[in-house]
């Protein structure tokens, strides 16, 4: 088995995609409007982890922005390298969220976007429970997906092959539910990414909070 083949395939796509990726996706809309979310409802000072950091844009460059500490977590040590140049403020680190010990109710807020899509359903509920867990009670969570009743399967995304699993948009909501979160509000969307091989593709946000009697 070769170095490449020992790789997470997320890591693979994105230290490929690079800076590419921020150009096609930092000023969507709704990522903006759900940063813009979590940050009013964030304490002072708060402590908020960024789950697939990417190159720190728009996320982590926000949060510290906005006078919040960020850990940033991402499987491509080409995103984490950029990240760090580009939010020095932040502090980013070269894991696979799934591998990386997370204290409980440690965090005020935690963003996921787009950060699932290449894990298992499985793997997606148990990541999601632990992120849950590691919110602090009355914590607030933003995630993000792309909806679809699909299992490992195969396409082209920005001119990189990818295999991808997701949920159907209700089955999604049900499993961030199952996993202690309460769902407040939720935003679909289309959004065509800034790129020549990235057509238009559905988009799913949801705005969670873990209640003071959260499991």
């Amino acid at each position: 088995m070769s170095h490449e083949d020992q790789r997470p395939p997320a890591a693979v796509l994105f230290d490929a995609l690079g800076p590419d990726y921020e150009k096609a996706f930092a000023h969507a809309p709704a990522h903006l409007s759900a940063l813009e979310w979590l940050i009013e409802r964030l304490p002072p000072a708060a402590r908020t982890l960024d789950v697939g950091s990417g190159t720190g844009r728009p996320t982590a460059a926000a949060l510290t922005g906005a006078g919040h500490s960020v850990l940033g977590v991402d499987v491509s040590p080409v995103m984490v390298e950029v990240a760090a140049r580009q939010v020095p403020q932040a502090e980013f680190r070269c894991a696979d969220i799934r591998d990386l010990p997370l204290k409980a109710d440690s965090f005020d807020g935690v963003c996921v976007f787009f950060s699932l899509l290449q894990m298992t359903r499985a793997e997606q509920s148990a990541l999601t429970r632990r992120l849950t867990l590691a919110l602090r009670p009355g914590g607030h969570l933003v995630l993000a997906t792309v909806p679809a009743d699909v299992e490992d399967v195969e396409f082209v995304f920005m001119g990189q092959p990818v295999r991808a699993t997701s949920f159907a948009e209700e089955d999604f909501i049900g499993m961030v539910e199952g996993a202690g979160l309460t769902v407040l509000s939720r935003h679909s969307t289309t959004f065509a990414p800034d790129h020549p091989s990235a057509g238009p593709e559905p988009h799913l946000f949801l705005h969670c909070r873990r209640d003071a009697t959260g499991r």
